[in-house]
């Protein structure tokens, strides 16, 4: 998606050689008119998936998510990060999620009563790059024998395994803006 490359571009900031801040338009200030670009996008190209749901992790990848849901008329639902069951007083579904970003693991959680196994659910995240985030919110949505309709990312690292593990598994990836590299601190596409 050339709008989401240009902004990359022009704010995105390579940081310790191999990782990417966009907060500046994705999920500290948010640039809301790109993020409804994404979601249009999003929608358009799944679409004739019949998705029933979107999900997201919180926080990243709220924004496009919203935008991506309100442009397909279905329900957005955020999986909660590090949250108990007591806590949620709701009977829920938990896996374990290592993040790249962050070098640390965190529980990822679905309430049971957001989802059914009649649900085809959309997942749309910030990034792409090993496919950790990805793979915990599949394992949630398969707990609850609902589909998985695909992966719409803003921005994969494509040098990273996560965009092949996915689509080896049957899972249909699609990223806005896919990055080859980061050579002296600047994005390849």
């Amino acid at each position: 998606m050339k709008a989401l490359e240009e902004k990359i571009l022009q704010e995105g900031v390579v940081v310790d050689g191999d990782i990417l801040k966009v907060d500046g338009f994705v999920n500290h200030q948010v640039d809301v008119p790109l993020m409804e670009e994404i979601g249009k996008d999003m929608a358009e190209h799944f679409k004739e998936q019949g998705i029933t749901k979107v999900f997201t992790i919180e926080s990243s990848g709220i924004a496009p998510a919203l935008f991506t849901a309100k442009e397909l008329g279905v329900p957005l639902v955020i999986l909660k990060k590090q949250q108990t069951a007591d806590s949620l007083k709701t009977e829920v579904w938990q896996t374990e999620v290592v993040s790249y970003t962050k070098d640390t693991s965190y529980r990822l959680t679905l309430a049971k009563n957001y989802i059914s196994d009649e649900d085809h659910v959309l997942i749309i995240d910030d990034f792409l790059a090993n496919g950790e985030a990805a793979t915990g919110a599949i394992r949630l949505i398969r707990k609850a024998h609902a589909t998985v309709a695909g992966l719409g990312v803003l921005i994969e690292k494509a040098f990273q395994p996560g965009h092949e593990k996915l689509e080896s598994q049957g899972i249909h990836v699609y990223a806005q803006a896919s990055i080859q590299a980061f050579e002296d601190g600047k994005v390849v596409f």
